[in-house]
């Protein structure tokens, strides 16, 4: 998975899979001085410091959604699970922008970064009422984010090392678009539960506002066009439905109403 500026189908943070881990060569097997894995490690912190991080996060979302310990344990990982996710964001932005400036050039440059979205996200979800919706992203994120660590890792252990492994990251690998259509399908409905929930008297009042803004500059991103994709599949599918002659005349108004506003708050219209 390329993270590459011709290649605008990935979030920030995934590494290229060609780069092999120091001390392995080009068939997985080990160079001629080979390396530990914390050797690895130390020798990659800031790398490490996330593919950590990455796996906090995906723990955490596991014991939320299997709450183990308790109902009310699960809502402490759930708050664990996107404050890690802020973390990484945090380091992915400091690898990717120069020394911090308090300037508007520096906050508008880190704007159009897909990791300060994501430290967005992890503030304005982190102290409201616990969405399972909310962490399906940031999991799915953090697994395809950590799977070239994964397999570098892999390589230093041995050529043939945990084969169920290896052909889970190669599924990952395989399917990582699908995987990326889903991510933006979950961001778009969640701009919905955002509003229920806030009818439900179980969000603040500025929750919906703040993920709007979210929302524009997941639509704007630079390297990652899947939020825009599925917004204009939408469209065109609702227009399909809407012109058959067998949809009620109120349901293509309400359609065409709703089409209609989602256009006007889109950015650049």
């Amino acid at each position: 998975m390329a993270d590459q500026e011709s290649h605008e189908t990935t979030q920030d943070g995934i590494a290229d899979n060609a780069t092999k881990a120091p001390g392995v060569d080009n068939d997985g097997a080990n160079a001629s001085s080979p390396i530990s894995v914390s050797q690895f490690m130390m020798s990659n912190k800031t790398e490490s410091i996330m593919w950590l991080l990455r796996i906090f996060t995906l723990v955490s979302t596991f014991f939320f959604l299997f709450p183990i310990f308790g109902v009310a344990e699960g809502g402490y990982f759930y708050q664990r699970a996107l404050l890690a996710n802020a973390l990484t964001s945090v380091c992915r932005l400091h690898q990717r922008l120069p020394r911090f400036q308090f300037s508007k050039a520096y906050i508008t440059q880190a704007l159009l970064e897909d990791s300060c979205h994501y430290f967005l996200y992890s503030l304005i979800f982190i102290t409201s009422y616990p969405i399972t919706l909310c962490l399906v992203p940031v999991a799915v994120f953090s697994l395809l984010h950590a799977t070239a660590y994964n397999r570098k890792i892999l390589d230093i252990i041995g050529p043939n090392s945990i084969p169920w492994m290896r052909s889970f990251l190669d599924k990952m690998t395989m399917h990582q678009q699908i995987l990326f259509k889903f991510i933006a399908c979950n961001e778009i409905l969640l701009m919905a539960a955002s509003v229920f929930m806030l009818l439900g008297g179980r969000a603040h009042l500025f929750l919906p506002f703040f993920y709007y803004r979210f929302m524009t500059l997941r639509y704007a991103s630079r390297r990652n066009p899947y939020c825009r994709t599925l917004f204009y599949e939408l469209r065109v599918a609702t227009e399909q439905l809407t012109a058959r002659p067998s949809c009620p005349t109120f349901l293509q108004k309400a359609c065409h109403k709703v089409i209609k506003l989602i256009c006007k708050l889109a950015p650049g219209s």
